[in-house]
């Protein structure tokens, strides 16, 4: 059986003043350092025999925190990238509202109806999360994997794991910084043994 640690990155800089990072980056917070940092303690008793990260650079700090002595190289995978939001990109909450107003509610209320000219919409996200997933239990089909990445890629992931469809991308639980999700694979079904864990957090 394959058992995989899903973890989102720590809080940054944009994500405590509201600003929509997508694939730009802002720097991790003291508390999202500190969170990391609780993260690897209490996962340290775990041999990852593979731990990957999306390469955008706060999963990385976040990865190189929570991973800490071991000696298992960090792998990056784009398909571990968070959505890319284009023009929405660096705005804040306040700024998208107001200049895609549309686009905003369906994002938030009816996700199956939103698109995006010039990135992705959730249907994208899903399809490329599905995909890495089906290779990771292909070529590591049993052992601990540890993988680093973005909100609304862990949120397409729950998605799959329920059979859902996109317009339930938004269910609980919500999916904070450093947060924990422990899914089992074995015979290409996926289990959630644990969703949205932030115990460490202090």
């Amino acid at each position: 059986m394959l058992k995989v640690y899903v973890v989102r990155h720590g809080e940054t800089e944009w994500n405590a003043e509201k600003r929509t990072q997508g694939r730009l980056d802002s720097k991790l917070t003291e508390k999202g350092k500190r969170d990391a940092d609780l993260l690897g303690e209490r996962l340290k008793g775990i041999n990852f025999t593979r731990i990957f990260s999306s390469p955008s650079k706060r999963t990385m700090e976040t990865a190189k925190r929570v991973k800490g002595t071991r000696s298992t190289p960090i792998e990056t995978d784009e398909r571990l990238y968070e959505i890319d939001l284009g023009a929405w990109q660096g705005k804040t909450e306040e700024e998208i509202k107001t200049q895609f107003p549309e686009q905003f509610h369906f994002y938030w209320n009816e996700p199956q109806r939103f698109e995006n000219i010039h990135g992705e919409n959730f249907l994208d996200v899903t399809k490329r999360i599905k995909d890495f997933f089906n290779e990771l239990e292909r070529k590591t089909p049993t052992g601990d994997v540890l993988v680093i990445t973005h909100g609304v890629v862990i949120k397409s992931l729950y998605s799959l794991c329920r059979n859902a469809g996109v317009e339930k991308i938004w269910d609980p639980p919500f999916i904070h910084g450093t947060s924990m999700t422990i899914i089992e694979i074995q015979d290409g079904i996926q289990k959630l043994v644990l969703e949205g864990c932030i115990d460490h957090c202090n």
